[in-house]
């Protein structure tokens, strides 16, 4: 052996122990604070730590998932609805008008009356007999003829009332000659739509 008491030989080696090996005993009278742990998310009112999980924080009003009432979204949907609804029935309202308008009822007649001056025509001249039509506004066509006293009539004749219009004026000429006096009447007969008849009497006058 030698005087470093130190065993020899080829086995040995020396271990060289840190220095917490040799801080003896450690000292509970150090107590080291807890680290503070940063939540890793935060989700309403629940906080959620690393490892583990804190309890619930209180939510600011009790609610019960079971008992909630969520607004059901079909109520849009209805009001949306009841919107196209209130524009198709008004649109439909409106074809069924122009539908009325166009293929609705056609001509009516109201009244009938024939005139004409009634001082009569001058020598030679021509009376102009008027009759007036009177309808009820709707378009169409009126059938009629005149009738003259001295025994001719007319063929029959028509006339296109057009729509909003309701009044139709029809004439006859009737041409007189000669010298002397002459009692005349002058009859319309409607033929359709209805059957109606007016006439007016005048005289023809030509002093000799």
């Amino acid at each position: 052996m030698s005087g470093s008491g130190a065993p020899e030989g080829d086995d040995y080696s020396a271990t060289v122990l840190g220095s917490h090996w040799f801080s003896g005993p450690p000292d509970t009278t150090k107590r080291m604070a807890p680290e503070e742990v940063a939540p890793d998310r935060v989700e309403g009112s629940v906080l959620r730590f690393g490892p583990g999980v804190t309890a619930a924080m209180p939510a600011p009003f009790p609610v019960d998932v079971s008992t909630a009432v969520v607004p059901p979204p079909r109520r849009r949907r209805l009001a949306g609805l009841r919107r196209y609804a209130l524009a198709a029935l008004v649109l439909a309202a409106v074809l069924a008008y122009l539908g009325w308008q166009r293929l609705g009822p056609g001509i009516e007649v109201r009244d009938v009356a024939v005139s004409t001056d009634p001082k009569g025509p001058a020598c030679d001249a021509a009376a102009d007999v008027v009759a007036v039509v009177a309808t009820n506004g709707r378009p169409g066509i009126l059938t009629y003829r005149w009738v003259r006293s001295d025994g001719t009539r007319s063929e029959q004749l028509t006339e296109r009332v057009p729509r909003g219009q309701r009044e139709a004026r029809l004439h006859l000429l009737w041409t007189f000659q000669g010298k002397g006096s002459y009692p005349a009447k002058a009859e319309l007969q409607l033929v359709s739509p209805g059957q109606r008849t007016a006439a007016v009497d005048f005289t023809y006058r030509c002093s000799p």
